[in-house]
Parts: structure tokens; C-alpha cells; sequence
């Protein structure tokens, strides 16, 4: 639920759901990444975290 304040990060760690404010804010506090630059990644290569952490270091 995205109204749920107690979510700090994310479900499935192995994965990138865009669409959650909390996962947002993890995953860009993380990869050290703008939100537009992590949803840029995410259409480019997927939702899996390896996929996208090696797209940002190109």
C-alpha cells in the first residue's frame, strides 16, 4: 500500500517498482541517482536491480 508510512524500502530487494514513493526514495538514496535518472534506467534495461545498477555506470 503507498499510503503506508512504515514501508522505508523496498519489497523485493532484487527489484525496482518506480511506482512506489518509498522504493523511489530508497532506491535513489542508494544508487546515489535522481529520480528521473533511476526511472530513465528502469525503461531502459528493466526492474532488476543488477540490470540497472550496471546501465548507470555506463
Amino acid at each position: 500500500m503507498s499510503d503506508d508510512l512504515t514501508n522505508r524500502g523496498p519489497q523485493d530487494r532484487a527489484r525496482i517498482n518506480v511506482h512506489e514513493d518509498h522504493e523511489l526514495r530508497y532506491w535513489t538514496k542508494e544508487l546515489g541517482v535522481s529520480e528521473e535518472r533511476l526511472k530513465e534506467a528502469v525503461m531502459a534495461v528493466g526492474v532488476a536491480v543488477e540490470a540497472v545498477k550496471e546501465h548507470l555506470k555506463k
